[in-house]
């Protein structure tokens, strides 16, 4: 059975006074979890925390039995890690790079390494490509080879963070699809600002902001609460100040050259404006936009 990730209380300011997490408290169940936030709200800070990379000033992290925070050497056995930059030795192939994180990971029987490294590589569709050099790997491979470490020793948690910025549409369809294979019997969290990654993928998630969890839950559950709040208008350019500075508008995007606005209200604005199923992307931009408002 695959033991839960349990996070209470923890908080961490750094020496320049940015309080990047604040009293942060999530329950982390087996499957994907998705961890969505701005650039600098927090994210990274709490995902090298529970990767036992540094310290918070205070709170607890449970693995399970495990004490994320006291018994470090065991949580790294349990751990899978791909950071948000991952460097790799570009005059190495694949598999000898793999075959020495085996070792790191206390792989040593050459023949269970062997065995090992081998079928990783063939689940990250890594196997035809074995013997070239990393250097020569695109971004999507490079990716499929940080998992492939990552998977290394049957891990209980896999933390990856920012995995699919920078891959082409296709690299990006080809490593959720892995990923949510695995996510299938670990807990996978999934740290990212791209909603679409989270809304694929996720059953569970939560977001970020300040240091702080705005909000959290499932999915569709958290969409379902914005029903019948959430209008569309599509106006001009020039008109854009006027709204937001009378409406709660939480996202622009342009469509043909004019602007796309969605507003959260809890009746219709106006006739000119139409009511619009709510989507993730508008649970991520009204949370953020309400606790902006609260931090004013």
């Amino acid at each position: 059975m695959t033991p839960e990730l349990v996070i209470e209380n923890l908080s961490k300011t750094y020496s320049n006074g940015v309080r990047a997490l604040q009293n942060v408290t999530l329950h982390v169940p087996a499957g994907m979890f998705g961890l969505l936030g701005p650039n600098g709200a927090g994210k990274s800070t709490l995902m090298r925390t529970i990767a036992t990379l540094q310290e918070p000033d205070s709170g607890s992290i449970r693995l399970g039995s495990l004490d994320v925070l006291k018994q470090k050497d065991e949580v790294r056995r349990a751990l899978g890690y791909l950071p948000q930059e991952f460097g790799v030795y570009p005059k190495v192939s694949a598999l000898e790079m793999l075959t020495h994180f085996a070792v790191l990971k206390g792989i040593v029987d050459a023949r269970l390494s062997k065995e090992t490294v081998e079928a990783i590589l063939k689940r990250t569709n890594l196997w035809d490509v074995r013997k070239r050099k990393l250097g020569t790997f695109s971004g999507g491979m490079k990716q499929r080879f940080g998992i492939a470490q990552a998977l290394l020793g049957h891990p209980k948690l896999i933390i990856v963070d920012e995995p699919t910025a920078g891959l082409d549409p296709a690299e990006r369809l080809r490593f959720n699809n892995m990923l949510s294979e695995i996510g299938e019997n670990v807990i996978v969290i999934l740290s990212t600002h791209i909603v679409d990654d989270v809304s694929d993928l996720c059953s569970r998630m939560a977001i970020i902001g300040g240091g702080k969890v705005l909000l959290s839950g499932d999915p569709p559950a958290t969409m379902e609460a914005l029903r019948g709040r959430i209008w569309m208008k599509v106006i001009e350019r020039g008109q854009l100040e006027r709204y937001e500075r009378d409406l709660e508008v939480i996202s622009t995007r342009l469509v043909a050259g004019r602007t796309a606005i969605h507003v959260v209200a809890d009746a219709r604005p106006d006739a000119t404006f139409d009511e619009k199923p709510p989507n993730l992307e508008d649970v991520y931009f009204s949370t953020l936009k309400a606790s902006d408002q609260k931090a004013a």
